[in-house]
């Protein structure tokens, strides 16, 4: 992607002035398309298939259900577009599910227009955007889940690479920051996720965030 393209971003939620809200709200802001609208999960995943946006901004409870299955619909979809769950709750049967389906980003609806489109870019990024109350359990769900020992495996090479990715860096940025091919960030990833049992980037940012990767030197 160049950077003249604007980020694409589809909206799904069943509150029509919600939507109205955040296509006004995101329209004018420089670099950010709104070319989507859904009412439902169902017509989300069936938008999201027709128009493969860069980004989906999504309510998790709606009528009809069936959110979280739309999560990790979309996150089959090629290219995949990266999904922010924009919803008021915050409960761990809601953000966890969401969160293992492959969400990007946890943000509440309460949160600073701001702090909406920040998510946005952040995920288009790659990186990944949790609201407070959302990573303390995510980050508990994966410490439980993954100890750290699984860390003294990792090379000095892969615990840089951790670290980076714990502050959201994009492969391209990874690349560009440790001086190195894409393909070999691509390897290091791999690696990090077979060494840690885990199953994907947003589990390895949080992973890098709760042992303190992210502050190494």
């Amino acid at each position: 992607m160049t950077p003249t393209e604007p980020i694409r971003v589809l909206v799904v939620d069943d509150h029509p002035i919600v939507r109205q809200g955040l296509r006004s709200f995101l329209s004018s802001r420089a670099g950010i398309e709104v070319v989507g609208e859904a009412g439902d999960a169902e017509e989300g995943v069936a938008e999201a298939s027709r128009l493969l946006p860069d980004v989906v901004l999504m309510d998790l409870v709606m009528p009809g259900g069936g959110a979280v299955e739309a999560i990790a619909a979309i996150g089959a979809l090629s290219p995949a577009p990266r999904v922010v769950v924009l919803t008021s709750f915050s409960s761990d049967d809601q953000v966890l599910p969401a969160v293992r389906s492959g969400a990007s980003g946890y943000v509440m609806k309460d949160a600073p227009p701001a702090e909406v489109e920040a998510a946005v870019r952040a995920v288009h990024r790659g990186g990944v955007v949790l609201a407070p109350q959302a990573a303390s359990m995510v980050m508990g769900e994966v410490n439980r889940g993954h100890a750290a020992p699984g860390a003294a495996e990792l090379t000095r090479r892969e615990r840089d690479v951790l670290g980076l990715l714990a502050r959201g860096l994009s492969n391209r940025e990874l690349a560009e920051a440790l001086f190195v091919s894409e393909k070999t960030v691509k390897t290091h990833v791999s690696s990090i996720l077979s060494k840690l049992g885990l199953a994907d980037r947003t589990q390895a940012a949080l992973f890098a965030v709760r042992h303190g990767f992210g502050d190494e030197s």
